[in-house]
């Protein structure tokens, strides 16, 4: 595990397009998204301890934006062949345990990740009605063993802002998890293997 942070991709940055398999064999693209208020992408996986520890609120905080119209869209682009709990059957599992409703991708090629300048898990990228970037950080400020309580209070109050048209409080601060699990060769220029302090 290499602790990595947010690229922070630059805000208004147009939401790259996609179609990828779900947890069904069903492709499922960004451009199904078109008439949703918002569209919170989620790059994740099964195994990494910074997705596990927000689990119970990435379900809790997707449900909400279910109700609200804001779109949410898990995607894996972790090498499963050498990390087989994030394989598409361990993801369709981990889907059905935590009652995850939201599409939950399978990004087996990485250029998914690679178009989002996704680095690690857990990764948010809010986009607004417009498919422009308006927010790219943090879920809240608690890591795992730091006793801090998983809220949401950031990535919620920015998802709040965006529906309602106001501007998202500053300052944005990066995620932070795992790095994402590159193919060998696949590693992009912004992946940094000494991770961060």
């Amino acid at each position: 595990m290499v602790r990595t942070e947010s690229t922070m991709l630059a805000l208004g940055t147009q939401a790259p397009g996609f179609n990828l398999p779900d947890t069904d064999g069903n492709q499922v693209g960004l451009a199904e998204y078109v008439d949703c208020k918002a569209v919170l992408i989620i790059f994740m996986c099964n195994h990494c301890p910074y997705v596990k520890h927000v689990a119970e609120q990435l379900k809790s905080l997707a449900d909400d934006c279910a109700a609200m119209g804001v779109g949410v869209i898990g995607i894996s682009s972790n090498d499963a062949e050498n990390y087989p709990d994030d394989s598409p059957e361990a993801m369709a599992k981990e889907k059905e345990e935590r009652g995850y409703a939201f599409a939950y991708l399978y990004d087996e090629s990485q250029s998914v990740a690679q178009a989002y300048h996704a680095a690690c898990t857990p990764d948010f990228f809010l986009f607004d009605a417009n498919h422009a970037l308006a927010y790219r950080g943090q879920l809240d400020g608690s890591r795992p063993n730091s006793g801090i309580p998983v809220t949401g209070e950031d990535l919620r109050q920015a998802i709040d802002a965006v529906v309602s048209g106001n501007p998202i409080p500053d300052p944005q601060k990066p995620s932070l998890g795992c790095n994402i699990k590159w193919k060998q060769g696949n590693e992009p220029q912004y992946f940094n293997p000494q991770g961060t302090s």
